[in-house]
């Protein structure tokens, strides 16, 4: 079994552990991921440029087909981006001809034969709910786990079909792999407020410290993610406290912990990167070059990471843009995304 690793972004720059985990977990079930020069998925030219959003989205699917290999990502971010534009690609002959032409330009082609698979869904429908349970060497039996959906897996379902959009399941049968207790909560599938951080940053944290009080009534211990952006808006609430109400733990970690993984491979050692940002803005999740801490400048990451950063970059610049726009008096109208 063997895909196109695609981290996106956010795991690479913000969250290595995740990429760490993903890495550890998949070579210990015998999953081969191979590394392609990907660039960022499109996601920040979406409502700016549809042309550009779809080049930017077409050129990592050419990428994959190129090398004959559907393309796997950890990211819900990046998995539904990438769906979309395949919709896209697919319903409107104008922008297939106009991508067509701009891929063509580096020699690449796609034919729409790449498929984008979630980490999650090759966990529980490639690899196998039976393998995974013989592989347990740990079982967790002792925790209480809420499970973070995230929007972009679920919604629009017909997109990416993923599970369920109204009573998914897909996340909750993992967690009870590992012999964790998967609970019941009422907010289980409303967004975690990441969205609206830039636009609206009290609304945004809100909706997440709303989450977190709720898991935490449902008897919940850890909040469960398999989204970069999830984790980091949980992370980010709470960063102020030494003791956090509740933890937040990638499901490739409580995997890993199960299948008996030594923590250190798991990513446990790795820090969450957290950008300093202009004091004119309030949020903490997009930064500038010069802004950023000097270990992640451009000059001493390694080469595959840096075009992640200047996409980072232009991620801040595309949201001003959006924030000037009339769209911003609304900026629930702005996320469409969360319609089943």
């Amino acid at each position: 079994m063997k895909y196109a690793l695609f981290l996106g972004c956010a795991i690479p720059s913000r969250l290595p552990a995740y990429e760490a985990s993903t890495r550890a977990v998949l070579a210990h079930l015998g999953v081969t991921l191979v590394d392609l020069e990907f660039a960022c998925c499109g996601y920040p030219a979406r409502d700016v440029s549809r042309d550009g959003f779809a080049v930017a989205a077409a050129r990592n699917l050419a990428l994959a087909e190129r090398a004959g290999l559907d393309l796997l990502t950890p990211c819900k971010c990046c998995f539904g981006t990438l769906r979309q534009a395949i919709r896209l690609l697919g319903e409107d002959a104008g922008l297939r001809s106009r991508v067509t032409q701009a891929l063509a330009a580096e020699g690449l082609g796609w034919s729409g034969k790449t498929e984008v698979l979630h980490l999650l869904s090759v966990l529980a429908r490639k690899v196998g709910v039976d393998t995974l349970a013989a592989a347990i060497r740990a079982p967790r039996t002792d925790l209480h786990v809420a499970a973070q959906y995230g929007c972009h897996a679920l919604r629009p379902s017909n997109v990416t079909e993923f599970d369920n959009p109204m009573a998914p399941t897909l996340f909750e049968t993992l967690i009870r792999v590992t012999g964790a207790t998967a609970v019941d909560w009422p907010r289980r599938l409303d967004c975690c407020g990441d969205p609206l951080h830039e636009a609206n940053a009290p609304l945004s944290d809100r909706m997440t410290r709303a989450k977190i009080v709720d898991a935490q009534e449902s008897g919940a211990e850890v909040l469960c993610t398999a989204c970069p952006h999830c984790h980091l808006r949980f992370d980010s609430v709470q960063a102020d406290t030494s003791d956090p109400t509740i933890r937040t733990l990638l499901y490739t970690q409580l995997l890993g912990l199960a299948l008996g993984l030594p923590a250190q491979a798991s990513g446990w050692s790795l820090r969450v990167r957290r950008f300093r940002v202009p004091a004119r803005r309030a949020s903490p999740a997009v930064a500038t070059l010069d802004s950023a801490p000097s270990s992640i400048r451009r000059g001493s990451l390694p080469v595959r990471l840096q075009p992640r950063i200047v996409a980072t970059q232009l991620h801040s610049r595309l949201k001003a843009l959006l924030q000037s726009s009339a769209a911003r008096a609304d900026p629930i109208t702005q996320c469409q995304r969360c319609l089943p």
